[in-house]
């Protein structure tokens, strides 16, 4: 058994590997944007409005460099700042923004979908199954939903109604945070 398992996260390995370098070529050939850059607006198209040092957590940039990143995608007429209340700014995507987003997350979905391809229906069920479960343990080890669905489409991961395994993590850890301090409090 223990052949098995150091077989297949090697093969676990292998395959994630050939898609990261797959997907990291997805944001140039369909642009001419970094892979932050691309995620940052992928990030803003589902969630518009947050601050440049948020956006920069999401996409797992510094501050400075996030601010470097944003400025250029501003440049490019892709996003642009908007001061709400007070000090504070938010960034959102341009129209042209929004369609650079729509366009990098077909890309995306088509290189995904085609990684299936070699599957049928049942097979792809059952890989959906373990990979909701692999999702939950990683958020487990990351603890940023954010951070790990930052190119994700939202609209693919919950149809007609199917909960996002790494939302659902997230929740859960939260719901267990807030009773851990309550007990907490009245302990």
């Amino acid at each position: 058994m223990h052949d098995d398992r150091e077989r297949v996260a090697n093969l676990l390995g292998a395959t994630a590997l050939a898609i990261t370098d797959d997907l990291l070529s997805a944001p140039a050939s369909a642009s001419r944007l970094s892979m932050s850059a691309a995620a940052a607006l992928i990030v803003l198209r589902a969630d518009p409005g947050v601050s440049v040092t948020e956006l920069g957590r999401r996409v797992g940039l510094t501050q400075s460099a996030a601010v470097r990143m944003v400025d250029g995608l501003e440049r490019e007429a892709l996003v642009e700042r908007r001061r709400t209340i007070g000090n504070w700014t938010g960034v959102h995507p341009t129209a042209k923004g929004r369609r650079t987003a729509g366009q990098l997350l077909t890309s995306r979905t088509s290189q995904l979908t085609g990684v299936l391809d070699g599957l049928g229906d049942t097979e792809i069920r059952h890989l959906g199954t373990l990979l909701a479960k692999l999702l939950e343990g990683l958020y487990q080890g990351s603890g940023s939903a954010d951070r790990m669905c930052r190119l994700c489409d939202r609209a693919a991961c919950t149809p007609d109604g199917v909960e996002c395994p790494v939302g659902a993590a997230d929740r859960a850890a939260a719901r267990a945070a807030a009773e851990d301090g309550a007990r907490t409090d009245h302990g």
